[in-house]
């Protein structure tokens, strides 16, 4: 295969507030962090363990208008786009290098306000479905194994 390929697709929480610059000519870039999380149990503990990695997100012009405008600290959104390394001399003099995601597509999912009112909502049908007294339906077991896909890998 001689071509090449630089795609990153992230679904996570924005960390701050979008923050945006505008140039000379009407041009703009925004910023933000992206919070993507990884949750596992500890085998050896029992514990919970969840683990975080932090991404700068860029979006320029238009779309960088839009997720000022509709955009704010804790909304899910999903990006997608490419990885484009940066160099620049800090002010001590030493050499600063950061990692980007330049996004060419999005979508917002949900905002900070609609995750904490499902959030809520499920706390309220998890206590009336455990105060009612109902039995619950046991799931039937399956007697025919299941057939494996035909995958490539």
């Amino acid at each position: 295969m001689s071509g090449t390929l630089n795609k990153v697709m992230l679904i996570g929480h924005l960390g701050d507030e979008v923050k945006i610059h505008y140039f000379e000519g009407g041009n703009c870039i925004a910023r933000f962090p992206l919070a993507t999380n990884e949750t596992y149990t500890n085998k050896q503990t029992g514990e919970k363990v969840t683990n975080t990695d932090w991404h700068n997100i860029v979006v320029r012009n238009k779309a960088a208008e839009i997720c000022e405008k509709y955009l704010s600290k804790g909304d899910k959104i999903y990006v997608e786009g490419r990885l484009k390394n940066r160099q620049w001399q800090g002010e001590d003099g030493n050499t600063r290098y950061t990692t980007e995601v330049h996004v060419q597509e999005f979508t917002f999912l949900s905002t900070k306000k609609e995750s904490l009112a499902n959030a809520n909502s499920n706390a309220q049908q998890q206590q009336s479905q455990s105060t009612a007294a109902t039995p619950k339906e046991q799931p039937q077991s399956v007697s025919e194994p299941e057939k494996d896909d035909d995958l490539p890998f």
